[in-house]
């Protein structure tokens, strides 16, 4: 019997390496002018200290390990989740610059990092609700 493929979660090595990508992340979003669109709509929720955790807990899930966001929340729908903030193109395009260099940053596997960012690249479409 063959072993199925690891997860990505497995691939990347676990929580360690999940909270390298969203501190590396949102290091970026606080410091690089290229997060300053999503650093603004973080101003209006409840600040990046919790997001820093949230994000977390909800990638651990996403990559197919813990689902530590659906235990304290209930639930992982992401459009759930963004549906009373506002994202546009701009918006969307600048978090997904800001996760491209969170992979470089946190140095995880250009694979591995190609194969999160298609994915992420669909989530983010999904997201935008405004012009």
């Amino acid at each position: 019997m063959s072993k199925l493929p690891a997860t990505v979660y497995e691939q990347l090595g676990g929580d360690e390496s999940v909270r390298r990508i969203v501190e590396a992340f949102y290091d970026i979003v606080e410091t690089d002018p290229i997060g300053k669109p999503v650093h603004d709509l973080h101003l209006d929720g409840f600040g990046i200290a919790h997001l820093r955790q949230a994000q977390f807990e909800f990638l651990c899930g996403f990559f197919g390990g813990p689902r530590y966001y659906v235990e304290r929340f209930g639930h992982s729908n992401v459009r759930k989740m963004h549906e009373h903030v506002a994202i546009g193109r701009t918006e969307a395009d600048a978090w997904l610059v800001c996760m491209t260099k969170a992979l470089e940053v946190a140095e995880i596997p250009a694979e591995i990092a190609a194969r999160i960012m298609r994915t992420f690249e669909t989530t983010a479409n999904v997201l935008i609700n405004r012009p």
